[in-house]
């Protein structure tokens, strides 16, 4: 699911809601998170009794690029947090404009307005270049901020918490400028959360993000192989395009002729 401009917004707003549980810096700086096997093993008991560990591929004792396997494993856990978090804003995004909701104001500074479109791929379709770009700059700026290693903030692969977010540093050390809010929790609402607490949060977002994943792709299967998904048929709108496709030119193909 392609992320629109009110999806991208809520990243700012309401990430507390989706996130990993933020620890105070002095903390951070001392905490190293080494899990293995036997960590993911009880997390699966936790998270889902009836299913438990599943890994047919083995990767829980990989040894990704030639790192130990606390990394590959700590490299794992990340990726699929991230990928949680995004399945879960795109699913929400998508009911949000497949019910035709969107800001009433314009787009962008020409005054184009935001498309009226109800068929989440379509609309994707009929932003134009110039806002997709600005997402995709977003989007990577956040990418790169999340994998920095500081002092403060270690790597998911070096010890960190996996789906950690750094905080916005100021300063000679970070962003040339005052940044207001944290993406996570940028109100302070959970600052005196309990542990128990935040780690029943983290499990719920797990299951969540697992479970966004795959009602996402379920519309998206609905929509471009019909009858795949019997619940859904008459209840979303058919797409003849490339779900996959972010640009509708097929701009790395255009020099090889594709």
């Amino acid at each position: 699911m392609k992320l629109t401009l009110a999806t991208i917004l809520s990243l700012a707003v309401g990430a507390s809601a989706f996130t990993t549980p933020s620890l105070p810096t002095a903390v951070r700086s001392t905490t190293q998170v080494s899990e293995t096997k036997a960590d993911l093993q009880d997390l699966a008991k936790k998270l889902n009794p009836l299913v438990g560990f599943y890994d047919p591929l083995n990767l829980a004792e990989a040894e990704f690029w030639g790192t130990s396997n606390e990394a590959t494993i700590g490299f794992l856990r990340h990726a699929e947090i991230k990928h949680s978090r995004v399945a879960m804003f795109a699913f929400v995004g998508y009911i949000v404009h497949a019910n035709g909701i969107k800001f009433p104001w314009a787009m962008q500074m020409d005054g184009t307005s935001f498309p009226s479109e109800t068929n989440p791929p379509a609309l994707w379709d009929a932003v134009s270049d110039d806002a997709k770009w600005q997402m995709f700059g977003l989007i990577g700026f956040l990418e790169f901020w999340s994998e920095l290693s500081t002092p403060n903030h270690k790597h998911y692969m070096m010890g960190g918490k996996p789906g950690d977010f750094p905080d916005f540093v100021s300063g000679p050390d970070g962003i040339p400028h005052p940044v207001p809010f944290n993406l996570y929790d940028p109100f302070k609402f959970s600052k005196n959360m309990s542990e128990e607490t935040k780690e029943r949060r983290l499990r719920a977002e797990l299951n969540n993000g697992r479970l966004a994943q795959l009602g996402l792709f379920g519309f998206l299967c609905a929509q471009t192989i019909p009858g795949s998904v019997p619940a859904l048929t008459g209840i979303v709108s058919a797409y003849d395009g490339e779900v996959m496709a972010p640009f509708n030119t097929n701009i790395i193909g255009m020099p090889f002729g594709l």
